[in-house]
């Protein structure tokens, strides 16, 4: 299993923090099986700022529908495409964590919960608690800088999922 990128998105919809495990440019597969894969360039006019919008109005969509044609009691957790499956969970708090992986993942519902727990809970909530000088909130696009949760995060995303270190540079995004 292969990660891509992670995205948390407060209550008030802005994203707070994310992370992106990919180098410059991908390689995908074309669109049927048996042809080279080729190598596609990150687009020139698209901005992260813009990715996290495209990906929360998604996400915000799905959870929607999903709730009116199952109503209230059904959530949604993940959707797949040819390219990348995106797993989502959302706290009670109304945090959303968003996680994008590889299709061939399985659900990665519990390791978004464990992110939540073992990370964010502990070095940002603590954090609060610690220092009344914190934020907690994060208006205007602040986003989240603390050092040992993006150590934590990163540690525990490459035991979880499978990467070639070598081949895949890390690219962070902080703050939003």
């Amino acid at each position: 299993m292969t990660v891509y990128s992670f995205y948390i998105f407060d209550r008030h919809t802005e994203c707070i923090y994310s992370k992106s495990w990919l180098p410059a440019s991908v390689t995908r597969p074309n669109s049927s099986a048996g042809t080279p894969a080729t190598a596609v360039p990150a687009p020139v006019n698209m901005t992260s700022s813009d990715d996290a919008k495209l990906i929360f109005g998604t996400v915000f969509s799905l959870r929607n529908m999903a709730r009116k044609l199952g109503g209230d009691d059904d959530a949604f957790i993940s959707y797949r495409t040819g390219q990348y499956k995106l797993h989502f969970y959302e706290t009670p708090a109304n945090l959303r964590f968003v996680l994008m992986t590889d299709t061939a993942s399985a659900s990665m519902r519990n390791v978004l919960h464990q992110i939540y727990i073992n990370l964010w809970v502990e070095y940002e909530c603590h954090l609060v608690v610690k220092n009344p000088l914190a934020p907690v909130e994060h208006k205007g696009g602040d986003g989240v800088q603390n050092e040992l949760f993006e150590l934590g995060l990163d540690q525990f995303i490459r035991t979880v999922g499978r990467f070639d270190i070598a081949n895949s540079a890390a690219h962070t995004t902080v703050p939003i």
